[in-house]
């Protein structure tokens, strides 16, 4: 595996921090051996953990009304293959990206995947696009894609899915991503039961096509750009759409598809429950779908929802969710956002493994609603930055990687390499 940047510098790098980290680490370990609980059994969950990162998601992100580039972003697939490079050469937790077709579609996957693989990369979920118009495409999808009421827009749609499909075979995906904008703007304007036997119609078609170890994710989301109704827009709908399709079907949560104040963590126990839990998109969300860095505004949700996910692990050792980052990035570097975000959900992760869940069982059989919320609690205030930190090391990422990023230039450096270029956007997004 070749490192885009110098794996010595992230050594010496290292070598500055390692005795305070060794530090905090014995000084963590201590405390936490007082409750029973062995820190590098810790460590090496978290050095097990892995998620994706979204190949837009290197590219600055936009508003409704603008999109401001970065310097040195990403022009095409090829070169946000490196930026992925480097988030998971600091990181150590993101050793997998999930592309988004006709965005990141080339002529030669092969060279993209051996280009991934030299990185230490392969390739998560592949993502379709039915929400925007292409270019040359023959038909629009101004009024919807796979539920359109015109045969040739849904045929179209659904062609554009299996071509994603085809394309991800080749380099070595295992699933597809399916989020549709379909829905209305005006009361009556579609006929709202009409609408989603169409999208059933068209994704029997899309599910047929799936390779026998393939799945396909259904992701729904409230509202947008469809206000008025949204074709799938709860779990509900993506669990009854899942059922209806078959055990290769199964369903995404993106935590910034709800209502504000949904019980997101609920609805996670819930498809797990009935084997239906497919991945996650994760990001945060303070009025709707903002897409902002994970953990940046409501870190116990996070916690609480991958403390589902432990119990649901407990319940079912096969359990295997897809976890990825979905987010736009405005006014950070976009791979400082995705490395920070990748250790909050990673830190959740570890959290949730702290849970004394013989005691919390207790507390649950006894009614006792305050010690049950403080067995959270508890483990939820554990900092475990040493253990993450520790991890990243033992696997050869950066204790700090924001600080080594920033020190070492890349981004000055890709400044330079990557001249802007009109029409040239890694994002896709306005």
């Amino acid at each position: 595996m070749s490192a885009v940047i110098d794996q010595g510098q992230v050594a010496a790098h290292n070598a500055t921090l390692q005795a305070n980290l060794d530090a905090d680490y014995a000084a963590l370990g201590g405390m936490l051996s007082r409750r029973g609980v062995d820190i590098e059994k810790l460590t090496a969950a978290a050095q097990g953990f892995a998620l994706a990162v979204p190949s837009w998601g290197v590219g600055t992100g936009g508003t409704r009304f603008a999109r401001f580039p970065g310097k040195g972003e990403p022009r095409n697939v090829f070169e946000k293959m490196e930026d992925c490079g480097v988030i998971h050469q600091l990181s150590r937790a993101t050793p997998l990206v999930s592309l988004h077709f006709p965005w990141d579609k080339t002529d030669d996957p092969k060279a993209l995947r051996e280009q991934a693989a030299s990185y230490g990369l392969g390739f998560d979920a592949v993502n379709s696009n039915t929400f925007q118009d292409q270019a040359g495409q023959a038909h629009t999808y101004k009024y919807g894609s796979l539920t359109a009421q015109s045969a040739e827009v849904r045929a179209q749609a659904v062609a554009h899915n299996i071509e994603c499909i085809e394309l991800g075979k080749a380099l070595g995906s295992k699933a597809l991503t399916v989020w549709i904008g379909d829905g209305a703007n005006f009361p009556g304007q579609h006929n709202l039961r009409g609408s989603l036997e169409r999208y059933l119609d068209s994704m029997r078609d899309i599910y047929g096509a799936l390779p026998e170890d393939w799945l396909v994710y259904i992701e729904h989301k409230l509202f947008e750009p469809a206000f008025y109704a949204t074709t799938i827009a709860d779990w509900g709908t993506s669990f009854a759409c899942a059922q209806q399709l078959g055990e290769k079907a199964k369903c995404l949560v993106d935590l910034g598809h709800h209502a504000p104040n949904t019980n997101i963590e609920m609805i996670v126990a819930r498809l797990a429950q009935f084997g239906k839990l497919g991945g996650f998109h994760f990001n945060d969300s303070k009025y709707g779908d903002d897409d902002l860095d994970s953990g940046s505004i409501n870190p116990f949700q996070l916690f609480l929802i991958f403390n589902e996910l432990a119990d649901a692990t407990q319940r079912d050792a096969a359990l295997r969710p897809s976890y990825m980052l979905d987010q736009s990035h405005n006014v950070t570097d976009p791979i400082e956002s995705l490395m920070n975000s990748a250790a909050e959900v990673q830190r959740a992760f570890v959290q949730a493994a702290l849970v004394d869940r013989e005691a919390l069982r207790g507390y649950q059989e006894a009614n006792d609603a305050l010690q049950s919320a403080q067995a959270l609690k508890q483990a939820y205030r554990t900092d475990v930055s040493p253990i993450l930190a520790m991890a990243r090391a033992r696997s050869g990422g950066a204790i700090d990687p924001v600080a080594f990023y920033r020190a070492s230039g890349y981004r000055e450096q890709a400044a330079v390499r990557r001249p802007a270029k009109a029409g040239a956007s890694s994002s896709g997004i306005v």
